[in-house]
């Protein structure tokens, strides 16, 4: 019987949440078609929920955390993938429902991977992870509505968080001018690096105004917070534009929403959502990756981890202290 290592996440009888890296055999994967040796995974506020045992994502423990991951083809029972291909997988409650990357390795569905594109390593695919993809698929959503970088300025919120900071950086190498928000006034400089234009504190969009609609200032909006800034923003949005939501669901009420920009400014609310998008979508949003998002810029924004990093990064994300992308190189454990 072979062997793997895993940071297990086991809940006691009093209902006590413990985190450990343990050696396990591999008849304790769950059932799949694809049976994947596991490079590096990744780390986003759903991962620290997971490792915690909190908002109730982890209902079956013991668990293996780990919501994406990038690696190599171990076995294969469908004829898509064989030995020695390069995949990636993000989505579909891996790593919630069922076992995920955090772990050296990984057994699931074909339908869930796609092949690497050709010139991106498994780091750098995990950089990018669920929030590059997320952020991709916003980006083209709103370009699919009209936007071009002659419209005016875009506006990108919680920009200092996975999604915020990779959408930065694409619109900008795309030839956008950008504006950050975000509560960190530490995290200017970081996020003028990666090409934003101006740097806005959060509080300037989270006092509401009675007003439906304010001055236009925003030619499109990539929005990860949702909350009451949203519902400010939403009366900046330019005539015609429209606003890439993706921290609406299961976020904070948005205070002040009203449809009087829908109305009278024809403004588009483009939900985002990357966790089942059919292969061929998730296939061209890799693609445009590797063309879109400079990978010197990925490399500045990322930060490396072990697995025996993560019982404390589960908790430091939630408390909103991990800046950035954190990878996690499953192979140092």
């Amino acid at each position: 019987m072979m062997t793997f290592k895993a940071l297990l996440v086991s809940k006691g009888e009093d209902g006590t949440i413990s985190q450990a890296v343990e050696t396990l055999e591999d008849d304790r994967l769950p059932e799949g078609d694809v049976t994947v040796s596991v490079e590096y995974s990744t780390l986003n506020y759903k991962d620290g929920l997971c490792i915690t045992g909190k908002g109730g994502l982890v209902r079956n423990f013991p668990h293996i955390p780990g919501i994406d991951f990038a690696g190599v083809v171990e076995s294969s029972s469908d004829d898509r993938y064989k030995a020695g291909d390069r995949v990636i997988l993000t989505g579909w409650r891996v790593g919630e429902v069922r076992w995920g990357g955090y772990a050296t390795k990984a057994r699931v569905k074909a339908d869930w991977l796609v092949h690497a594109p050709d010139g991106l390593s498994a780091r750098h695919a995990m950089a990018i992870g669920t929030a590059g993809l997320t952020s991709m698929l916003a980006v083209t959503a709103l370009e699919n509505h009209g936007l071009t970088p002659e419209k005016g300025e875009v506006l990108v919120t919680g920009a200092a968080g996975g999604v915020g900071s990779t959408a930065v950086a694409i619109l900008a190498n795309r030839g956008y001018s950008v504006a950050a928000v975000t509560g960190r006034a530490e995290a200017g400089d970081y996020l003028k690096s990666l090409g934003a234009t101006t740097i806005i504190d959060r509080s300037e969009l989270t006092e509401t105004s009675p007003k439906p609609l304010e001055k236009e200032r925003w030619a499109g909006v990539v929005d990860a917070v949702a909350g009451d800034m949203l519902g400010q923003v939403l009366k900046q949005v330019q005539y015609g534009g429209a606003v890439a939501a993706i921290g609406l669901a299961g976020g904070a009420p948005v205070a002040g929403f009203t449809i009087t920009p829908f109305l009278l400014r024809g403004i588009n609310l483009l939900g985002i959502d990357s966790v089942m998008k059919p292969y061929a979508d998730r296939v061209t949003a890799w693609s445009r990756l590797v063309q879109d998002l400079p990978l010197d810029k990925l490399d500045d924004m990322t930060v490396e981890y072990g697995l025996s990093d993560l019982p404390k990064l589960g908790s430091e994300i939630l408390k909103g202290h991990v800046k950035g992308r954190a990878v996690i190189n499953v192979q140092n454990t």
